[in-house]
């Protein structure tokens, strides 16, 4: 089977969040399986120079995008038995923030899903299954099945649109993406394109791919209703027999405590003793009293998303228990300001670091007791995973992959990995913690048996990777049903998008169709 894997973002070249994760574990999952996997994404110039050095360059050519013809060139690695193509356009990629720049955000991907499909017949490369990521290629599966559906070549082409946060959706003047895309105004209808009288991009991939899919069962759930679905949640109702649930997977050879680069002490279920030495280094690395008490860390994105307005109402009650608190991250202003505060008002017992640093991140795993993720909503969630790992004890809120990876604990039966809320209500937080440090105060080998559980835990990529080939597979046409077919004719010459129309007759999507108010 071939599979092209269209990302924004992928490890190890550039990454702002858990999508570039899957986008650098999932393909090489799937190439171990004995299939083609190939990943294609942008050649931003915030890509490291070891990478860019090691890029050969393939081909190049102009790409029509609105009334102009612009260069884009076609980079590549093989790494880890999986080729890695880099679409170049400097004044689209030469970017140092990859995300949040307006509408020169929206136009920078649209460029990106036109060339990609331009790229195919210069690659050589003609894929069984195109699997698309989040709303920056939503608008890949909108150009195939409108723009290409003509050409057979195309049209056999299945894809996959994987939702990895909802909330993100890709909103932009239609005007604008249109315009340059060459898209019909017949899709300008919330049957199609239209959200609020913007494009969604994310719609495009909701509406025009074969199957959609989530980061996880409970997500898949979570977003067919109001609360969750922002506002697409009569779309995905409408699709749900095309919505899976996959749970993402953890690649143990980066989280890992017994060789972790990061750590100047290793650990595992063994040799667990010696988690106290990571502990200590992690005190002294903040300028905390280096005592035996309960170590809390965070590490997020600081955001409501992720609970922190929860932890502003009750850090003030937290910190009446004798505990101390890690926090890394950097976001919005407000809890900016809240955790310079906290850092000021309990000097030795919060530290809070406003900055992105790998390293740091791996030592505050290895060096917490419990790891505090309250989040609102979390599709997946791999950072309680790698907690897990790493003998941390989450704590978390019962949503998304949180839900599906944290069993509480049961003190009468002595099972669980962790400890959750079901409410997000910052009083029920509150009472977790608590319940959490007294379990860690007064009984010291539950805690040690919970910690190792956790440890014990598995959720590589080798299920998941599985499960996406099913998904794959039941799209494509079977070997006896090809066999049956008549001798095809040899397929017509792949089409530039200059000389691709839009006469394809427009799906028949109406049955998909989500009501106005949930457009």
């Amino acid at each position: 089977m071939k599979v092209l894997f269209c990302a924004s973002e992928c490890v190890p070249f550039v990454k702002t969040g858990g999508l570039a994760d899957v986008a650098g574990a999932l393909p090489i999952a799937l190439a171990r399986e004995g299939h083609d996997v190939r990943v294609i994404l942008p050649n931003y110039r915030v890509i490291d120079a070891y990478w860019k050095n090691r890029m050969e360059h393939v081909c190049h050519f102009d790409v029509l995008f609105g009334w102009e013809k612009q260069y884009c060139g076609i980079n590549c690695v093989v790494d880890n038995g999986v080729t890695y193509y880099f679409v170049d356009n400097e004044s689209h990629f030469g970017v140092t923030e990859i995300y949040g720049d307006g509408i020169t955000e929206g136009l920078r991907f649209a460029f990106f899903c036109r060339a990609v499909l331009e790229a195919l017949p210069h690659i050589d490369f003609i894929p069984d299954v195109m699997h698309l990521n989040d709303w920056q290629t939503g608008l890949i599966a909108t150009l195939l099945k409108t723009q290409y559906v003509a050409n057979p070549v195309f049209a056999r082409i299945k894809t996959v649109f994987s939702i990895h946060n909802l909330k993100y959706q890709g909103i932009f003047s239609w005007r604008e993406i249109a315009g340059r895309l060459g898209l019909d105004d017949r899709y300008f209808t919330y049957e199609y394109l239209e959200f609020f009288g913007c494009i969604s991009c994310m719609k495009g991939g909701l509406v025009f791919s074969d199957r959609l899919c989530t980061v996880s069962p409970t997500y898949a759930e979570e977003i067919k209703t109001p609360f969750f679905g922002e506002n697409l949640d009569g779309l995905l109702r409408a699709r749900e027999n095309t919505l899976s649930g996959i749970l993402n997977g953890l690649d143990y050879s980066i989280f890992n405590p017994s060789d972790d680069r990061f750590l100047t002490h290793h650990f595992d279920t063994d040799t667990l003793d010696n988690k106290l030495a990571c502990k200590r280094a992690l005190q002294r690395e903040c300028g905390l009293e280096e005592r035996d008490v309960p170590l809390i860390g965070m590490i997020a994105r600081l955001s409501q998303q992720k609970g922190l307005d929860l932890v502003e109402r009750v850090l003030g009650d937290i910190m009446r228990s004798d505990v101390q608190i890690v926090f890394l991250g950097k976001g919005d202003r407000r809890f900016v300001d809240l955790l310079n505060w906290a850092n000021w008002r309990y000097p030795k017992r919060v530290r809070a670091r406003i900055e992105l640093d790998e390293g740091l991140a791996h030592r505050v795993y290895a060096g917490a007791d419990m790891f505090l993720m309250p989040s609102q909503f979390e599709p997946c969630g791999l950072s309680q995973m790698i907690a897990l790992r790493y003998g941390c004890v989450p704590i978390v809120r019962e949503t998304g992959g949180l839900r599906d990876t944290i069993v509480p604990y049961n003190k009468y039966t002595d099972e669980g990995n962790g400890f959750s809320f079901a409410n997000y209500n910052a009083h029920e937080m509150l009472f977790t913690i608590e319940r959490a440090v007294t379990y860690w105060n007064e009984d010291k080998a539950m805690w040690r048996r919970m910690m190792l559980r956790g440890m014990a835990d598995r959720f590589d990529w080798a299920k998941p990777a599985k499960a996406y080939l099913a998904l794959y597979e039941k799209m494509l046409p079977s070997p006896i049903a090809e066999e049956e077919e008549s001798p095809a004719e040899e397929a017509a010459p792949l089409k530039p998008a200059s000389k691709v129309t839009e006469e394809a007759a427009p799906l028949k999507v109406a049955s998909i169709a989500t009501e106005e108010s949930e457009a």
